[in-house]
């Protein structure tokens, strides 16, 4: 999988003189890892905006520190949202070696419409969003797809067993665990668990009747 880059400076300016350079179209970032220390950096507001949304967590991103001969593989970690604006305010990279084995959440794509959705009225959740892998770092998937017409009644689910990933891609979640599936209309939930009841209803009132 093609990894993405990023240019980046180092940066003097910490503490509350941050905000001078997110005014000034400049992100704060950090670069950690296990063998190197936190490294305060800096980097353009729009291309750190583009590389985020094209990354995620886990697609692999080469941080080159001062146009330096020494490319950086990371991943991002975490980011920071302003409350109100949802300007990124700062950002969390972690180191990685190529031939070591992460941990990397990835997305779960359930694409087309569902027979049972589409000729019975129901409706399609997916309770799990993102499959937990452990692999290289080159190795990680860039997301999962699911074809939503081989949901073909209210019976079929997806489950993380269903999923088929790449050899030295292993899955962390149980096989158990549901990834999606389509439930019936309520009204129709609604007239099934209704039916049984008034039967029931009918019957303790009919031996009533009887005993009296």
């Amino acid at each position: 999988m093609d990894n993405l880059n990023l240019s980046v400076n180092k940066r003097e300016v910490t503490g509350k003189k941050v905000s001078e350079l997110r005014n000034n179209g400049v992100t704060p970032i950090h670069m950690y890892g296990p063998e190197i220390e936190s490294s305060p950096l800096q980097c353009d507001s729009k291309i750190l905006d583009r590389v985020i949304t094209d990354a995620g967590t886990n697609i692999p991103v080469t941080v080159n520190v001062d146009e330096g001969d020494q490319d950086n593989l990371c991943f991002i970690r975490e980011v920071q949202y302003h409350p109100v604006t949802n300007k990124i305010l700062h950002v969390d990279f972690m180191k990685v070696q190529v031939g070591k084995s992460v941990r990397a959440q990835v997305p779960i794509s359930v694409v087309g419409t569902s027979p049972a959705v589409r000729t019975m009225g129901g409706t399609l959740l997916q309770p799990l969003l993102a499959l937990t892998v452990e692999a290289l770092p080159l190795e990680i998937p860039k997301t999962i797809t699911l074809q939503a017409e081989l949901l073909v009644d209210f019976e079929i689910n997806f489950y993380v067993s269903d999923i088929e990933v790449d050899e030295g891609v292993n899955v962390i979640n149980e096989a158990s665990e549901m990834v999606a599936t389509v439930v019936a209309p309520r009204v129709e939930r609604i007239e099934s668990e209704g039916g049984e009841g008034d039967e029931t209803e009918v019957k303790v009132a009919g031996e009533e009747a009887k005993e009296s």
